[in-house]
């Protein structure tokens, strides 16, 4: 049977729909603040990356990076994924809203929510946490954060991964 009327949302594809979008604001905030406020992250890149807050152990101090361009070309880097990152993910919180076809919507998002697990996940708790050993500074430890990120990432991917049926739509 077709109908005219609008589909109203589901449960499940506003939850898949706002979850998506408040990583999507996330992440475009943190980008945009790394980008106009360049600075301020970029010493804690340098700093995690020389390794220079760390017990300073010599069996792991050959790990350090103290060359301040490549400190500032993963920090680039890092600015450049957060960016795609958050256009995905606005892309697929719009696809969310528009109620047009769950599975692109679904895949698009999904493709975002993997961006930033990659990111939070290998990138700052793997790669900056236990490589760089940024879990021995003080002052210079995002591992609280990016554990956050990751963890409401993962939720939201989990979401959006759920079946959609079992609910009319209409």
């Amino acid at each position: 049977m077709t109908t005219t009327e609008p589909r109203r949302h589901s449960s499940h594809r506003l939850a898949a729909g706002v979850l998506t979008g408040i990583l999507a604001l996330y992440i475009a905030l943190v980008a945009f603040g790394n980008i106009t406020d360049f600075g301020t992250n970029q010493q804690f890149v340098r700093h995690v990356l020389a390794m220079d807050s760390t017990f300073k152990d010599h069996d792991l101090m050959w790990r350090a990076i103290t060359s301040t361009a490549l400190q500032d070309t993963a920090y680039v880097l890092i600015i450049a994924w957060e960016t795609v990152a958050a256009l995905v993910l606005v892309w697929g919180t719009y696809l969310w809203a528009a109620r047009r076809d769950d599975a692109f919507a679904r895949r698009v998002s999904t493709y975002g929510l993997l961006m930033l697990l990659l990111l939070f996940g290998a990138g700052f708790i793997a790669i900056g946490g236990e490589w760089f050993a940024m879990w021995q500074a003080k002052a210079w430890n995002g591992e609280d954060s990016a554990t956050r990120v990751f963890l409401l990432s993962g939720v939201a991917l989990i979401v959006n991964q759920l079946p959609g049926g079992g609910e009319p739509t209409t």
